[in-house]
């Protein structure tokens, strides 16, 4: 595509270099149809490039600050751990300030009922902080392998396992956890939020994430001021099946929702989850007090109990999986969960939903009245050819049907 431009001999008309980066930026995007590749005219980056210390250079302090700014947490209403990470932190600052994130971030977190990972304003972050994270949130029993990363610049493919081993404890696998994204969640942050969903170790609300890649490099193009924007590593993606990754297209998220709502939504998810262990007992003993056809109860009550409910982020949710899976296994159609009341109770059989029924009327002495009131329960008339009809559309009760 640059050949081809250049043969044209239309991009060396341009005598302004801004407008040459952007035809330029627009010339390879449409052409390998990838908006990761930019070209960029800026002057003022190569001093920035000379001046800007490395992290390996930085002293304890400013890695502190640098960590204190990127790394936010609090304990929100009802028990939810709340974490925001703005910049993922490489396994070189991890492994320095390991024992200050136990101590004064995961510990206060590590009581909490469930934890709520806030990847909405991180566009970045280092490849190598990837296996700290998903380790956290995973079993310390095995290993898992949870992607591969080809490096173009060295031609080099490196396996990303989760550690054996962690400083201070890992977060429950009994815990639920979201991560929040937004449009902005890119590279390193996407791959998190990807492998969580693969390992089915998260539910993820909010937006669908950048599409981005797990490092963009910002290559000088020879001595000038102009700069080329390129990807040069990608996920190859085991937990996502052979070469399905999220390069290019993004997370899609559990829950769609617009990421400044993204945590709320989040909160009324872990609410019903919360409310879940209740619902199931209170479903449980209704089936084994009023449910008539008692040999299938114990089949019942079994599914109930090992159902899978990782998956369920909604009343909505809930009510389809409880009555697909209890109408399947009792092979009855007539037994039906719906949603009704308040959220942390709103779960109830049908039978227990319905209204009381009406009483039913007291019959009158007058015969008028009287007559009126068996016309209103029944309706009488002969038909042609002699054929008696005789409609009622609710049985009245025996008082109305003894008396004279």
């Amino acid at each position: 595509a640059i050949e081809q431009a250049m043969k044209s001999r239309e991009i060396l008309s341009i005598s302004d270099p801004q407008t040459l980066a952007h035809v330029l930026t627009d010339g390879v995007q449409s052409s390998l149809n990838d908006p990761r590749l930019v070209i960029s005219y800026e002057p003022s980056a190569v001093e920035e490039l000379r001046q800007a210390p490395a992290p390996t250079n930085l002293s304890q302090e400013e890695l502190l600050a640098r960590l204190q700014k990127n790394i936010r947490h609090e304990v929100l209403e009802g028990n939810v751990g709340y974490l925001r990470v703005d910049d993922l932190p490489s396994q070189e600052v991890l492994s320095r300030l390991g024992s200050f994130l136990v101590t004064h971030v995961w510990k206060q977190l590590m009581s909490t009922s469930a934890l709520v990972l806030d990847l909405r304003q991180c566009p970045s972050g280092h490849i190598s902080g990837i296996p700290y994270v998903i380790s956290y949130l995973h079993a310390g029993n095995t290993v898992l392998h949870v992607d591969t990363i080809y490096d173009r610049p060295s031609n080099t493919t490196t396996e990303i396992w989760t550690l054996p081993h962690v400083l201070g404890e890992r977060y429950s696998a009994e815990k639920d956890v979201v991560v929040l994204t937004s449009s902005r969640t890119g590279g390193v942050a996407e791959d998190i939020a990807y492998i969580l969903k693969q390992m089915r170790r998260a539910i993820v609300v909010g937006e669908r994430t950048e599409g981005g890649a797990l490092d963009l490099q910002k290559l000088r193009i020879g001595q000038s001021n102009f700069f080329l924007t390129v990807p040069v590593s990608r996920s190859l993606g085991p937990l996502g099946g052979g070469s399905q990754t999220w390069e290019g297209s993004g997370v899609l998220p559990c829950v769609s929702t617009p990421a400044e709502q993204a945590l709320e939504k989040a909160l009324a998810i872990l609410t019903l989850r919360r409310a879940l262990p209740g619902i199931v007992h209170r479903l449980q003993e209704a089936l084994q007090e009023y449910y008539t056809p008692v040999d299938r109860v114990p089949a019942l009550l079994h599914h109930l109990a090992s159902m899978d409910y990782s998956t369920v982020v909604s009343e909505e949710d809930l009510v389809t999986k409880l009555n697909s899976g209890l109408q399947a296994v009792s092979e009855d159609p007539r037994l039906l969960v719906r949603a009704v009341g308040p959220r942390e109770a709103s779960l109830e059989p049908e039978a227990e939903a319905q209204e009381p029924p009406e009483a039913e009327p007291e019959v009158p002495k007058a015969e008028a009245a009287r007559k009126a009131l068996v016309d209103a329960v029944f309706q009488v008339s002969v038909l042609p050819g002699n054929v008696g009809y005789l409609r009622f559309d609710k049985f009245a009760d025996d008082s109305v049907l003894e008396a004279p």
